[in-house]
């Protein structure tokens, strides 16, 4: 299936390298490159080299976007993203900037749980002085990604997690309750400096947590009810903080990547990704194929990547951890004519995804490597589902047609899209207002929640996906929703291992916005750049003045 423009666009500007010519590599030229250098550093045989290449160009496995974009560079760190834990000292603050910085200016996003930083105003005993607390330092990483361009390319993706019960809790929540005037100039200008405007933030809910808040006689109830309820009201209004859920056999892996998706106990572990494209499987024997190979690529990855700082490449080492995702999920249930739900048929699919672990252990003796801790991870997949042409992670379409704003240089550009997914069902005949997209699901929020924590048995890790919700304010999200809400969420929060929304408009410059599909028809294949309150159609080389 050929790529289109948009597609191509994308995959040219984020991905694709040149030649001493200046020659620009086409898609079949990335699969190449990135199959062969990547398995050739386990000594793979050449069948597998090209079963794997083949499965990349068809767009049937997609690797992470780091080793799209790195993989054949003198420096070839592959690895989306890195996981920390701050720890309480002088000589663990300096640390964790020294590990953040190293790891943005690499390539790699970071995510890091604040917890074990004390409070705020606690005295520290050794000087006399009191302590600035977890947010003062979760600020110090969110500035040092606001002038780092992650490996010189993209804006850093950053993620701060603080547990529940932790004295500075209800601050965390309050922390991007940005004043009118500030979301004002945001909207006058993306770059303007906002609290944690770098960060997403996440409260981190625990064992502890749900016997809390379930028993009314614990001495931590009604703390319990009132981080949630404080929570769910910020998410409803702000899309932040999300929530993150560590218990039972999970209980130590509170640290995540930037998008959440892979958790982890071991300080500086490493978010290594792919996805399997459902749209483009046929078969449950080709499932099997493509999870076995796109396992064990991401198993080479772990001998092929270099690191940002010492330390890493020993818990890499120990752990394995791999992240192999899926994205259009929602695509094939539209093929075959499904509605976004839990289906007995797709959990034949999942099955097999589910045993990835299990496929990738021959690879592991054969390569004198250690097993994989964990293997699975539903990565939200924005910039590779484009290249995919594909619905992303557990996502449902996000609309038939949208205007994309993205950041291009230094410069943001938008344009706007016809979903490939709609297209391509419209164009089989299928009517427009059968095509379920993410304002339809907006309005059934709890088929949404539901599908998620469906999907989340069959996945070790986690799943990253953010909730549409209508705009705060409005008459399906507002004061009187939030207690419907909170009440819903509860009872699947336990089975799932995280949780994000997004209202409509919570903030400036969001990245997508829907449009009508007569309007993006007409404007299809043009490229407009902003240019403080001008905007320039630069599709035909023009420039702003």
């Amino acid at each position: 299936m050929s790529m289109s423009k948009f597609a191509s666009d994308i995959m040219r500007q984020k991905y694709s390298h040149k030649n001493k010519e200046g020659e620009v590599e086409s898609w079949e030229n990335i699969a190449y490159r990135v199959s062969k250098k990547v398995l050739q550093s386990v000594h793979a045989p050449a069948s597998q080299i090209e079963a794997t290449r083949k499965m990349i160009a068809e767009r049937k496995f997609l690797p992470g976007g780091r080793y799209l974009a790195a993989t054949g560079r003198l420096y070839h760190q592959v690895n989306n993203c890195f996981l920390f834990r701050a720890e309480d000292s002088r000589e663990g603050w300096s640390d964790m900037m020294q590990k953040a910085t190293l790891s943005l200016m690499t390539g790699g996003g970071i995510g890091c749980d604040y917890s074990d930083v004390r409070e705020k105003g606690r005295l520290i005993r050794k000087t006399g002085g009191e302590a600035t607390g977890p947010i003062a330092l979760m600020q110090m990483v969110n500035e040092s990604g606001r002038y780092i361009m992650q490996g010189g390319s993209r804006r850093s993706a950053i993620w701060a997690g603080l547990r529940w019960d932790h004295p500075d809790i209800q601050e965390f929540i309050r922390l991007k309750d940005w004043s009118p005037e500030v979301k004002a100039m945001k909207e006058r200008d993306f770059n303007f400096p906002a609290a944690m405007d770098m960060t997403n933030i996440s409260v981190l809910l625990n064992d502890e947590f749900f016997e809390a808040y379930n028993d009314d006689k614990h001495e931590q109830h009604t703390l319990s009810q009132s981080v949630y309820w404080s929570t769910v009201c910020h998410m409803l209004e702000t899309g932040e903080p999300g929530l993150s859920i560590d218990t039972g056999k999970n209980s130590r892996e509170t640290l995540r990547n930037a998008c959440t998706e892979v958790t982890s106990a071991d300080d500086s572990d490493v978010c290594n990704l792919g996805s399997v494209n459902m749209a483009r499987i046929e078969s449950l024997e080709e499932m099997a194929l493509v999870v076995e190979l796109g396992t064990a690529f991401l198993l080479a990855g772990t001998v092929y990547s270099d690191i940002p700082f010492a330390g890493v490449d020993k818990v890499r080492n120990k752990n394995r951890r791999l992240g192999l995702g899926l994205m259009g999920l929602h695509e094939w249930l539209l093929i075959h004519g499904k509605k976004y739900g839990a289906d007995e048929e797709l959990g034949k699919y999942l099955e097999i995804y589910a045993r990835s672990g299990t496929l990738v252990r021959p690879y592991a003796k054969k390569w004198e490597l250690s097993n994989p801790i964990k293997t699975r991870a539903i990565a939200p997949n924005g910039t590779i589902g484009i290249v995919a042409e594909t619905t992303t992670g557990v996502e449902p379409i996000f609309c038939a047609a949208y205007k994309r704003r993205y950041l291009k240089g230094q410069v943001w550009n938008f344009q706007y899209v016809v979903d490939p997914t709609a297209k391509r069902l419209l164009d089989s005949g299928v009517p427009l207002e059968l095509i379920e997209d993410a304002y339809d699901l907006a309005n059934d929020v709890e088929r949404r929640v539901s599908f998620q924590t469906w999907v989340q048995q069959y996945v070790d890790h986690s799943i990253s996906s953010t909730i549409n919700l209508p705009r705060w304010g409005s008459e399906l999200n507002n004061e009187s929703r939030v207690r419907d809400f909170g009440n819903m969420l509860i009872r699947y929060l336990p089975k799932l291992r995280g949780i994000t929304v997004y209202p409509d408009g919570a903030r400036a410059g969001q990245p997508l916005n829907p449009v009508s599909l007569q309007e993006a028809l007409k404007q299809e294949g043009h490229v407009f750049e902003e240019s403080g309150t001008t905007v320039c159609d630069i599709t035909k080389g023009g420039v702003c003045g």
